[in-house]
């Protein structure tokens, strides 16, 4: 047994109940795994890992859909001081690229469906392939057989609070997505606040969130590790399945965006469901409308905790508490225990009730800022050492604070944060396109889905269909608008810049 050093969280965990189910994945008939049983198989990946030359501060990087692979990556990487460096699989294999070529990993895993955009990826950033399942591409490493041989392993003793743990990516307002440096300190606050928020031993997770986001990873299948609780894994949502398994598998705890609980609502096998389980349903993301929880709790009894949180900070920042579901309706609630939030103006004033203002947040479940990216860190953290969000917001006269409007142009759709300008970016190249503007407009599926208003250049022709196509070939499909519109001109303000909410207001009432 290896020795239990600080950041080898399965080691640690082993020490107190090393029977209890730690892991169940459901992508791989049921697999379910003690804590014991996911150390061994975390200790063959660190194994062959620190073989490979992999030490502290390295980064390994895993693309593949939801499964325990991306658990054994994680808590490998813990092991040896890495960092686990987890790729949004929805991403085009040349933003892969560019995202590699800043961050530097020297180990790629990914599942056999992403083989031939993982070869794209090589021809132009060379690193050691494993590939976890599926008919073996070339010049790979077999993870089956990583995990059938015998590998020494020396777990790293150096790894202290500060140093980082994973690289989750945030969206870029402009270019590539920032990478915010998760810290072994930063887990252990969010886990402090998160238990505080009402996790208990015993706990049984489903977790529907990609584990590239912090969602996935960070919200509860961490705490839940620290506390000795159960996480299932589900390779993509599936409300059917979702249904299914909170029943059969008696989930105590799951969380979801709203156009999850919407999907969910109208699956076949809802009526018939019993989740009686469920001790909270917690709805992220999004505010969660107003007839979806009074559904809930009249034909399920469900009872949900909302929030808000955010890659950098957490990610559990705020609460609202069931009870206050409908009278605080529209409310993010009240910051977690260890957050101190607060609605400042330009100067950094601090706001009083029922005005708006720029949120900023202090606490030590903070990021240690972007990798690679200090300009970046240094425009988000104040003198005073308070993260500014970006987010327009309120309190009321009860503490309670509301989101009056989301970072600058950003919008979520089905969950995803998508950032316009870098869709933009992409349009502009097109030689017929000679000015454009993304925007996020009300869907009753996905939240909000994107809009590119375009104006070309005089004597030049497009389709949409074809800016569709070229968006496509160069950015993650979930970050191509559902429409084109081709304008005469776009709304300009005195000092020049596009007015994106005349663009809003003239589609919404259209």
């Amino acid at each position: 047994m290896s020795s239990t050093f600080f950041g080898d969280y399965l080691a640690r965990r082993v020490l107190y109940s090393p029977n209890d189910i730690a892991f169940k994945d459901l992508g791989k008939n049921g697999l379910t795994l003690t804590f014991a049983d996911a150390n061994q198989r975390v200790n063959q990946l660190a194994g062959w890992l620190q073989s490979q030359g992999v030490k502290h501060g390295d980064r390994v990087a895993i693309l593949a859909k939801d499964g325990v692979e991306h658990l054994d990556c994680f808590f490998a990487c813990a092991k040896l001081g890495a960092i686990h460096t987890a790729m949004n699989w929805r991403l085009h294999p040349q933003e892969i690229v560019e995202i590699f070529t800043s961050v530097e990993p020297t180990v790629l895993l990914f599942s056999g469906d992403f083989s031939q955009g993982v070869q794209q990826v090589q021809t132009q950033y060379p690193l050691t392939l494993v590939q976890l399942d599926g008919d073996m591409a070339p010049n790979c490493m077999d993870y089956a057989t990583i995990q059938a041989q015998s590998w020494s392993l020396e777990v790293c003793e150096r790894v202290v609070e500060e140093d980082i743990a994973a690289l989750i990516f945030t969206g870029g307002t402009t270019g590539l997505p920032k990478a915010a440096k998760v810290s072994h300190r930063q887990i252990a606050w969010n886990t402090l606040n998160t238990v505080i928020h009402d996790l208990r031993h015993g706990d049984k997770y489903l977790n529907v969130f990609p584990l590239f986001h912090t969602g996935g990873l960070f919200v509860y299948t961490m705490p839940l590790v620290i506390l000795g609780g159960t996480t299932i894994v589900m390779r993509q949502f599936d409300p059917e399945v979702v249904l299914q398994t909170i029943d059969q598998e008696q989930v105590t705890v799951f969380a979801g965006v709203p156009t999850m609980y919407q999907m969910l609502s109208v699956a076949k096998g809802w009526s018939e469901a019993s989740l009686s389980s469920l001790r909270f349903c917690t709805s992220g993301g999004a505010p969660l409308p107003i007839n979806l929880v009074e559904k809930y709790a009249e034909e399920k009894q469900i009872q949900f905790k909302q929030g808000f949180g955010m890659t950098e900070f957490g990610p559990g920042v705020f609460a609202l508490p069931p009870q206050e579901a409908i009278r605080k309706a529209g409310s993010i609630g009240r910051p977690n225990f260890f957050v101190d939030a607060r609605i400042v103006d330009e100067n950094n004033n601090h706001l009083p009730p029922n005005q708006e203002g720029e949120l900023i947040l202090k606490g030590p479940s903070f990021c240690s800022g972007y990798y690679n990216n200090d300009q970046a860190t240094q425009k988000v953290i104040d003198s005073e050492g308070y993260f500014h969000t970006g987010d327009m917001a309120k309190t009321d006269a009860d503490g309670f604070f509301y989101i009056v409007d989301r970072k600058k142009d950003m919008f979520i759709s089905g969950g995803e944060n998508v950032y316009p300008a870098e869709i933009e970016r992409v349009l502009a190249k097109h030689p017929a396109v000679y000015m454009c503007a993304v925007i996020g407009l009300s869907d009753p599926k996905w939240g909000e889905v994107g809009k590119a208003c375009v104006v070309l250049h005089q004597g030049q022709s497009v389709t949409e269909q074809e800016l569709l196509v070229f968006l496509q070939n160069n950015l993650a499909k979930y970050k191509v608008p559902k429409s084109v519109s081709f304008m005469a001109s776009l709304p300009i303000s005195g000092a020049g810049k596009i007015l994106k909410r005349e663009l809003k207001a003239q589609f919404k009432s259209q």
